[in-house]
């Protein structure tokens, strides 16, 4: 069989030309926050899981954090279970939290780590339970009425006060991914519901991450939701929440964007919000200059 030397040197081309990126990235820490469409498409899922195999085999100390709405919300609808969203948060009761949980950590963080295992990776699934990690307080939503707003009860919703990272660094010296399910605890022992957003900019916060990415099921912020055309590439963080107050972000987007600010506020390089129905967008993002989200940044 003839071997096809041109088409074998461009591949090597491609190689040499990620080399400045991958001496750029490695020994350096990397949050992906995983949901939306790149979680039930299985391409996507496959392409998604092979980019943090590729991440940490070439040195980059990856951690993967997942959400689950669409999951969860098939899981209630068949428990006759019903639930409601204030300002892109989930009202939790008792049993939505169980079906939460029940989704969260016995489902997808396990499918997921087993697939990032067949793939030739390896990952271990936790919860922010698990060793105490991720501390949390009450949350409430925020409601603007006019010129107030009013604090309003969501039930189980954790806002994270503290993640202690000790566990996490430790699987990462030891070259493991570690996927992680928002679930958070109280110091009483209290189980809350997280929203993975929040989760992974405060885990990209106090691991010290280069950059935290979070898969969207747009192509990034966008000034016009129905103008592809509008994407903003590039965003200081101070910039966003005019965004927020113009309603130009709205829905499931505030969490994100929130995110975002945040993120930058508590020390991460740079937050990205990139497009996970594109097959491999991470690696587009890490190892090329022209990117294809919005990019995050400080001042």
């Amino acid at each position: 069989m003839a071997i096809d030397l041109d088409k074998n040197y461009v591949k090597a081309q491609h190689f040499i030309e990620c080399l400045p990126y991958v001496r750029r990235w490695h020994g350096k820490t990397i949050v992906v926050k995983y949901g939306g469409n790149a979680m039930i498409n299985e391409e996507l899922k496959e392409a998604v899981l092979k980019d943090i195999i590729l991440m940490n085999l070439i040195g980059i100390r990856t951690v993967l954090v997942h959400g689950g709405g669409p999951a969860i919300e098939e899981y209630l609808q068949r428990l006759d279970i019903k639930s409601d969203f204030k300002n892109g948060l989930r009202v939790t009761n008792e049993a939505v939290m169980e079906t939460v949980s029940m989704v969260l950590v016995g489902k997808i963080n396990q499918n997921t780590v087993s697939e990032i295992n067949r793939l030739g990776g390896k990952a271990v699934g936790l919860s922010g339970k698990d060793g105490a990690m991720m501390k949390c307080r009450k949350k409430y939503a925020k409601i603007a009425d006019g010129d107030k707003v009013h604090q309003v009860d969501i039930g189980m919703v954790g806002e994270v006060e503290s993640f202690d990272n000790t566990l996490i660094n430790n699987m990462l010296d030891d070259d493991y991914i570690p996927v992680i399910a928002p679930i958070g605890t109280d110091g009483d022992g209290g189980t809350y519901n997280v929203n993975a957003d929040y989760a992974a900019c405060k885990i990209a916060a106090a691991l010290g991450a280069e950059k935290l990415f979070l898969l969207t099921d747009v192509e990034g912020i966008l000034l016009d939701v129905n103008d592809k055309n509008s994407l903003i590439s590039s965003i200081k963080a101070s910039e966003m929440p005019l965004l927020i107050q113009d309603h130009i972000i709205s829905k499931g987007m505030i969490p994100k964007v929130e995110s975002c600010i945040k993120a930058i506020e508590d020390g991460v390089n740079g937050v990205h919000i990139i497009d996970g129905r594109v097959p491999h967008s991470i690696l587009l993002e890490l190892f090329t200059d022209s990117g294809v989200g919005t990019m995050v940044t400080k001042e």
